[in-house]
C-alpha cells in the first residue's frame, strides 16, 4: 500500500471515530430532550418555618417560636420549575386542618411562602405539608407555638 492510501484510511478512521463519539455525548434529538425535561415535576429545594420573610430569604429559622412573635412562615423553595404549576402549604394545629393555601410557581425557579396570624389558642403542636397540584406530600414541616 502506498503511503497516499494509507492516509486517507487514517483520516477515514479519525472522522469515523469523533462521529461514533460526538453520538454518544451529545442527544439523538433535541426535541426529546426538551420534552423529558418539561416533562418533569418541580423539585423542592428548601423547606423551613420563619419568624419572617425578607426579601424572599427566609429569617430566624426555628422549630419553637413564642406567641409573642405574632404570626410564623412556611417558605419554599423549588428548582428546577420545568413549567407553572401550584403547590399547597396546608397548616395543621393538634392534627386538625386549620388553613390550605395554593401557591403558583414559574420556571425556571421559584420561592414562595405562606404565613399564618399567631393567637393565644394557637400554642401547641403544628405542622406544614407541602403538597403537589396532585396533592402528593413531598414534605412535612412541625414545629411549636409557646408561651
Amino acid at each position: 500500500m502506498g503511503t497516499k492510501y494509507k492516509l486517507y484510511i487514517f483520516i477515514f478512521v479519525l472522522i469515523c471515530c469523533n462521529l461514533f463519539l460526538a453520538s454518544q455525548v451529545l442527544p439523538q434529538n433535541n426535541q426529546d430532550s426538551l420534552l423529558t425535561r418539561d416533562s418533569k415535576e418541580p423539585a423542592l429545594d428548601d423547606a423551613v418555618i420563619c419568624e419572617e420573610i425578607e426579601d424572599l430569604t427566609p429569617k430566624n429559622r426555628a422549630v419553637i417560636f413564642s406567641i409573642k412573635i405574632g404570626k410564623v412562615s412556611c417558605f419554599t423553595s423549588f428548582d428546577p420549575v420545568p413549567k407553572e404549576t401550584f403547590v399547597y402549604h396546608k397548616w395543621f394545629h393538634k392534627d386538625k386542618p386549620s388553613t390550605k393555601k395554593k401557591l403558583t410557581l414559574q420556571p425556571p425557579r421559584w420561592a414562595t411562602y405562606s404565613s399564618i396570624q399567631l393567637r393565644e389558642t394557637d400554642k401547641g403542636p403544628w405542622r406544614v405539608e407541602i403538597t403537589d397540584q396532585k396533592e402528593k406530600i413531598l414534605h412535612t414541616l412541625r414545629f411549636t407555638i409557646t408561651d
